[in-house]
């Protein structure tokens, strides 16, 4: 099982790892891209001006540019260490068992700007870039990711829950996909507390020894922890708040 999370603007800074090396990121066949796009983060971080606009952010966060511009020499620390916010937050990784952390390590992989996909524990640092982002040296990110993330999740030989939010949705299709919506009992659209609960439906598909195959195992874990969720067609479930 494959479960494909959104990642977070926001990242925790610092870490213990050796410096980035592409080669030990899962996906290898997405590493003529990732290298591409870290070498055009390093080169813009020289042009501060185009920095902040091309990354959307102001100049109270010009610590962002320097992270972008450290990214082949700086620490790195696993990815679900290193993505922060309400959805990793409410995942908890810092208090899962051993057992449990290395399941969500092989379990649990983030959709991301810069490398395409990764896996849990896959050691990466700091860096900023956005799903919608447009790089003045190679255009938009969607252009440049379709066409290799695409090939490689409909290879992959895994059940794919798909979590991704809009922008990192649009990067790659995955048909063959199952998609939860979050919703609450009146069958409104959960936006605000969306990533909390997929956070903690991540957390579940954790914790359990059970490995889910197919939708209809999805959902039986998932309510077994106490979680409300239906399917409402061959590839997609509602996980329903209160």
């Amino acid at each position: 099982m494959l479960v494909l999370l959104p990642p977070s603007e926001t990242k925790a800074i610092g870490g213990e790892g050796a410096p980035l090396d592409l080669d030990a990121l899962s996906f290898p066949e997405l590493n003529p891209v990732r290298d591409k796009l870290v070498s055009a983060l390093e080169d813009l971080a020289n042009d501060v001006p185009a920095s902040l606009k091309a990354l959307d952010i102001s100049e109270r966060q010009m610590d962002e540019v320097e992270r972008n511009a450290a990214l082949r020499t700086s620490e790195t620390t696993p990815a679900l260490l290193r993505y922060t916010g309400v959805l990793y937050d409410n995942l908890d990784f810092p208090s899962l068992k051993k057992a449990e952390k290395e399941r969500a390590y092989e379990r649990l992989a983030v959709a991301s700007a810069l490398f395409g996909a990764i896996r849990g524990g896959d050691p990466v640092p700091a860096y900023r870039l956005s799903g919608g982002s447009t790089l003045p040296s190679h255009g938009s990110l969607r252009a440049l990711w379709k066409p290799v993330l695409e090939p490689v999740f409909k290879e992959a030989d895994e059940f794919v829950v798909d979590l991704r939010s809009g922008a990192y949705s649009s990067l790659a299709r995955i048909p063959h996909a199952v998609v939860v919506r979050v919703i609450t009992s009146e069958g409104k659209v959960v936006s605000h507390f969306n990533k909390a609960h997929k956070g903690l439906l991540a957390r579940v598909l954790v914790t359990t020894s059970a490995e889910p195959s197919d939708l209809k195992g999805l959902v039986k874990v998932a309510q077994k922890a106490g979680m409300k969720i239906v399917a409402t067609g061959e590839k997609t479930a509602d996980l329903i708040t209160d």
